[in-house]
């Protein structure tokens, strides 16, 4: 039976040593492969016995050595990250999966290829629609990255491991979302801080370990009686990615966080995986089409040569209705990481729709440092005041 006290304590220090358990898992035999993005489909390494790392930067550490290799005025999230990789913080990885979910991510994966000697690399090359040929060449996309890995580990990549590394996975989506249930209550039960270490911790480890995780953090959750106090506020925050609880710290000082729609919250998990004769499928699917980032452009109808602007934001925002509505949510943090283009064309769209359905919001922009920190501060504290 999972252990009732210990899932928090456990989240929290794998958060605050990411690389410990990979590092164990090295040295007992097991090959640690990185993935700096949640669109790399993680069931294929899972299915043969590799274990996912989720790449990560750290806004405590100057960027240096990334600045041999990329520009300054580029994404602050993939300089910090080939700069962990360049300082060696990521050593123990035998292998890195990089993807095209973004411009700055692919021209970085080039570099980190050049720069980071790893035993295995491959690179996806992912299309910015949802469109079926789109889909189709997705899915051959996959196809090759089984080719290598299967290349990599001498063994195959069949498809009853990829179904039972599928079922795994779904397994976990299924928990995270039991998992943001407890956050529906006033005051919710769990803090924002306390899910992203969850989320985060779940990037760590073997989806397995990850999974028992989970079950001992929902079942802690659901007995103890100290959970977060109730504040004026409840707060949806939309990011690219929000991985730093002092960010998340800053936020919930004045209003209690109960959805975090980020890559480093609830968007990777909100769906599932649907089980189809060739697996594959199944992936191209769920990985273009039902997660829910800028950077995918989603047409109303197929085809369409002429916008309806209503209807395009509802295709593009609709899911968001819902979480409002059961979440109770009663203002939303737009919060951009300079230079991240995707995601900068989506806020005037995005605060349209949030108008429509009478929710508060409010756009910050920062440089993923801890000198944003301050500012970010000051601009929560002044857009909690208006909706309070």
């Amino acid at each position: 039976m999972p252990d009732k006290t210990k899932g928090l304590s456990r989240a929290n220090e794998i958060y605050l040593n990411r690389a410990q358990r990979a590092k164990e898992l090295k040295a007992a035999g097991s090959k640690i492969i990185g993935y700096p993005c949640v669109y790399v489909p993680v069931e294929m390494l899972t299915a043969l016995d590799l274990v996912p790392y989720r790449t990560c930067g750290d806004i405590r550490e100057p960027v240096t050595e990334a600045d041999r290799a990329l520009p300054t005025s580029f994404c602050p999230i993939m300089r910090t990250c080939l700069d962990c990789a360049l300082k060696g913080r990521n050593d123990f990885l035998d292998g890195m999966v990089t993807i095209h979910s973004s411009d700055p991510q692919e021209k970085t994966a080039r570099v980190w290829e050049s720069y980071v000697n790893h035993p295995y690399f491959h690179f996806i090359d992912m299309p910015g629609s949802v469109r079926p040929e789109a889909i189709e060449y997705f899915r051959s996309q996959l196809n090759d990255f089984r080719s290598t890995l299967e290349s990599f580990t001498g063994n195959t990549l069949s498809a009853d491991k990829l179904k039972a590394a599928i079922e795994c996975h779904n397994r976990q989506r299924a928990l995270v979302q039991e998992l943001y249930q407890l956050t529906k209550p006033s005051p919710p039960l769990i803090s924002g801080a306390e899910i992203l270490q969850v989320v985060k911790a779940l990037m760590s480890l073997p989806v397995t370990e990850g999974n028992e995780l989970l079950s001992e953090v929902i079942n802690e959750v659901k007995s103890r009686s100290n959970g977060p106090q109730k504040k004026p506020t409840r707060l949806l925050i939309w990011s690219s990615t929000l991985d730093d609880t002092d960010i998340m710290q800053i936020f919930e000082a004045g209003a209690n966080v109960v959805m975090d729609e980020s890559c480093g919250g609830f968007r990777p998990y909100r769906g599932k995986v649907k089980f189809t004769a060739d697996p594959l499928d199944g992936l191209a699917d769920y990985y273009l089409n039902e997660i829910t980032c800028a950077r995918t452009f989603r047409q109303a109808a197929l085809g369409e040569t002429k916008k309806d602007y209503t209807t395009d934001l509802q295709s593009r925002f609709g899911y968001l209705k819902d979480i409002i509505k059961k979440w109770n949510i009663d203002g939303t943090v737009l919060l951009l990481v300079r230079y991240c283009d995707p995601f900068a064309f989506e806020m005037p769209s995005l605060k349209d729709y949030l108008d429509s359905l009478n929710i508060p919001s409010t756009y910050i922009e920062y440089d993923y440092t801890e000198g944003a920190l301050a500012p970010l501060k000051t601009r929560t504290e002044a857009f909690l005041e208006t909706i309070s």
